[in-house]
């Protein structure tokens, strides 16, 4: 295992090297610039078109505007906007939070960009069963230069289909399951294995019904979910409301300003919380990725900008209003920065391991007050930290049971050049989910517990279900419809494997779904680079017959049930 979490770390490093968040950043400024700030058009004309005013049951496709939306938001506000914050601030400081901001406005001209080119390129042959994201878009594109080229395209696509696949797996199913798993072992007692073995259930009952279910069942659960997670959210601040100020200002001082470490927080650079800021943002909205291009080509439609206008409302509700939300009720609450849980009589002693390894001594636990298998981390001093730039490292410990019947914690080898310098406090462990439920708690008992725990659950449900959809088309598009009930299968069982112990820590979570979020990003930018000018194009055509009146008005809103339900576009 050990050698698997270096495999994780070596190859984040290169997948999210700072220079690849630039080009991601200068990109989305490049789409922003181009399109004339599309992110106007976004909130006023997409919000329009979300209504149903366009809606038209002849256009090709197979849901309306909303539920497409619905569908693409289901996969992206999900555990990544409770637990993928969380992780952020713990990891990454306040300042990650603005650096979340920016990655949610320039990210609406990315989403908007990426989904005309899938819009432009989707495959309507089955009008009721369109086909459409990046691998569509390269083949078909390649395809018009001749015999030769089509291959190529053909080959591009494939590449594409694999990164998908790959997130598809780790961000947008264990990371889910394994959220889940954890919170709900820790409020209820419940082992993690066995909601991997319900999430498979509830999941696979939905996913074979296809798009229009998947779309049916986003329409209805992603309102629902939302209103709920923003109405507590907003009491918590309410509850803090003296505090919000400074929060934002401690968001942009840090930003730019190294985090001095207080509490369980061991501080970082700058560009430590840009790169936490950055990679937790992406992997919540799925900019760049090339992802909710796919739930988007679903949507009827014959123009193919209307969707991508619609598309660009995405980021916006997912970074700008759900994540914000979250990160203020964890900082405005204090959970990030936590006081230690308990003080040890001593400091762990310290031996030699082996080559560069070294191990603290078992640390007794006082009786009756801690359960076994509880996690904790020790903050100890040693080699610098490549990440954040500092001295302190966290050691985890989880505790167990020794040979007398006794409670200590047993701490995780450390590796590093030097002996580390031990302390006395230890701090509970707190992973993803679980830190934002403490923040909910901390304001009013219990809150937390089933908030949180019932957020994390439909919106983890949401999410797979969703990328479930993204993976199948993947897996249509390398083998033929042949291969979706096994690749059904296989995404039901990851929710067992994901729970059944592998991992233990928010570092390990993060290079796993960072895995799966950098090579979808570096598969699919290169496409947007190369067909970008046609997206823009199709863009500013479009803007033009609107404002010239060329495009009408539309027709008066469904009913909010017919626009729901999808019965507005019905035969």
């Amino acid at each position: 295992m050990d050698a698997f979490n270096r495999f994780l770390i070596d190859a984040n490093s290169l997948l999210w090297h700072d220079s690849v968040l630039f080009i991601i950043l200068g990109t989305g400024v490049l789409f922003t610039i181009w399109s004339g700030f599309s992110q106007y058009r976004a909130l006023t004309h997409g919000v329009t078109v979300l209504r149903g005013r366009y809606d038209n049951p002849d256009d090709p496709g197979a849901i309306n505007h909303f539920q497409a939306l619905s569908a693409a938001l289901s996969a992206t506000v999900g555990l990544g906007n409770i637990g993928g914050v969380a992780m952020a601030i713990s990891l990454g400081g306040p300042g990650a939070v603005f650096w979340m901001w920016v990655v949610g406005a320039i990210g609406m001209a990315l989403k908007l960009t990426e989904v005309t080119l899938s819009m432009l390129y989707r495959n309507t042959e089955d009008p009721d069963n369109p086909h459409g994201g990046p691998m569509w878009v390269i083949s078909k594109s390649l395809a018009r230069h001749g015999p030769g080229w089509a291959k190529v395209g053909k080959a591009i696509g494939s590449i594409f289909c694999v990164t998908l696949l790959i997130s598809t797996m780790t961000a947008g199913n264990m990371f889910q399951s394994w959220n889940v798993g954890e919170i709900t072992e820790h409020y209820f007692g419940v082992p993690s294995i066995l909601t991997g073995i319900v999430l498979a259930i509830l999941v696979g009952m939905v996913i074979i019904g296809g798009i229009k279910r998947i779309g049916a069942v986003a329409g209805r659960l992603v309102p629902i979910m939302l209103i709920l997670y923003l109405v507590a959210g907003s009491y918590v601040l309410a509850m803090n409301i003296d505090l919000v100020p400074a929060m934002f200002t401690l968001i942009v001082k840090s930003a730019f300003v190294p985090a001095e470490a207080t509490g369980a927080f061991i501080g970082g650079a700058a560009g430590y919380a840009f790169l936490f800021g950055m990679k937790r943002a992406l992997f919540s909205n799925e900019v760049g990725q090339g992802s909710s291009p796919i739930a988007h080509s679903a949507a009827k439609t014959s123009e193919p900008v209307r969707e991508a206008v619609v598309a660009g409302l995405e980021p916006f509700i997912d970074t700008i209003v759900v994540c914000t939300l979250t990160a203020l009720v964890i900082m405005s609450t204090g959970v990030w920065n936590r006081d230690a849980a308990l003080e040890l009589a001593e400091p762990p002693a310290v031996s030699a391991a082996g080559d560069g390894v070294w191990q603290l001594a078992d640390s007794p636990l006082p009786a009756d007050s801690w359960a076994e298998g509880g996690q904790f981390f020790i903050i100890v001093s040693a080699h610098p930290n490549k990440q954040s730039k500092t001295e302190l490292h966290r050691i985890p410990g989880t505790a167990e049971l020794d040979a007398n019947g006794a409670l200590s914690i047993v701490w995780t080898p450390f590796e590093g050049p030097q002996q580390p310098e031990t302390r006395t406090l230890v701090y509970e462990s707190l992973v993803g989910a679980t830190l934002t439920a403490r923040a909910f708690d901390s304001v009013t008992p219990g809150l937390g517990k089933w908030l949180v725990t019932i957020a994390s659950w439909l919106f983890a449900i949401s999410t797979m279900i969703s990328w479930s959809y993204y993976g199948e088309q993947g897996s249509v598009f390398l083998a033929g419809e042949r291969s979706v009930m096994v690749y059904k299968l296989v995404f039901c069982l990851l929710c067992i494997v994901a729970t059944a112990g592998f991992l233990k820590t928010d570092a390990q979570l993060d290079n796993l779904t960072g895995i799966g979020t950098g090579v979808m990003l570096f598969a699919n930018l290169p496409i947007m680079w190369l067909l970008g000018r046609q997206a823009m194009l199709a863009y500013h055509n479009y803007i033009e017959r609107l404002d010239d009146g060329r495009i009408g008005k539309g027709h008066a809103p469904p009913s909010l049930e017919d626009l729901i339900s999808g019965r507005d576009v019905e035969r």
